[in-house]
């Protein structure tokens, strides 16, 4: 008889198939005849024998099949290190990806071609809530202002504030993730690991990020405030991942950099108008 991989069974055939081995062992048959027997290889029941007289009827319980703790995620730490990294340290095309910005579907073919792992866009956006780099209930937030920020009825007050007819609508905001809390509200002892120790390990990471109607969301991260020029070619990549011309709501921006936003519609030719809800 061919030994069969007992893996392959359910957890009732499993225990028979357990219990029936060590009783033979137990009444004189040989390993080597119980493992002809059932099908099994000796070593097999060999480790079944030892866990019986070890822990009694509870070694032919089968244990709850699956990863061990810990190994629940599809990337390991060291890993999940390296994909902020390389996003922190460009946009996809520098890369020798065909994107201008980061998406989860960029990401998760990044993942794929790096290490060999498959990520659905779903779980891409589980690992960038768990890195706190892009937080589903702020994009939640975002949405809601729509009502106000689509307006398109009202009268312009800058140039920069004239609708454009047929324009993709994009939620646009300027994050900081991990920023520092203020000394009366940071932790008195802090852990240091890849998410709670993240400024020690990856810098001043700094967001900028969209979100269009469909929850698609696009961004692009980097080390330090973004300076009027990234800024400015952000929006560039926006117009041209998208292929057509954005009316931009800006949620969320630093008070002190406002005035990079007055000059988006001016340097880019018309592509984009801007908004404040």
């Amino acid at each position: 008889m061919a030994t069969r991989d007992a893996r392959s069974l359910s957890s009732e055939a499993l225990e028979t198939l357990r219990r029936r081995a060590v009783a033979a062992v137990e009444s004189g048959a040989s390993r080597t005849e119980v493992a002809r027997l059932f099908g099994v290889s000796r070593k097999t029941v060999g480790a079944w024998v030892l866990a019986y007289r070890s822990v009694g009827d509870d070694a032919f319980r089968p244990k709850t099949r699956g990863r061990r703790p810990g190994e629940q995620l599809a990337l390991s730490p060291a890993q999940q290190a390296w994909t902020i990294k390389t996003m922190v340290a460009g946009t996809p095309d520098a890369h020798g990806m065909p994107y201008r910005l980061w998406t989860r579907q960029a990401i998760a073919e990044l993942v794929n071609r790096e290490f060999g792992i498959p990520l659905n866009p779903a779980t891409v956006a589980q690992y960038l809530t768990r890195w706190r780099l892009i937080e589903e209930p702020h994009l939640e937030r975002m949405m809601r202002g729509r009502v106000t920020g689509v307006a398109a009825g009202r009268r312009p007050t800058t140039d920069g504030d004239r609708w454009i007819p047929h324009g993709e609508v994009l939620w646009v905001a300027w994050t900081r993730p991990h920023a520092p809390l203020e000394a009366p509200y940071r932790p008195a002892a802090e852990g240091r690991n890849l998410l709670s120790g993240f400024r020690d390990y990856f810098g001043d990471v700094n967001v900028l990020l969209a979100v269009s109607n469909r929850g698609v969301v696009y961004f692009q991260a980097g080390l330090g405030p973004f300076s009027p020029g990234q800024s400015t070619d952000f929006v560039r990549r926006l117009t041209d991942q998208l292929g057509r011309r954005l009316n931009v709501i800006v949620c969320r921006w630093p008070l002190r950099h406002y005035e990079i936003l007055r000059s988006w519609p001016r340097e880019t030719a018309g592509r984009i108008a801007v908004r404040f809800p």
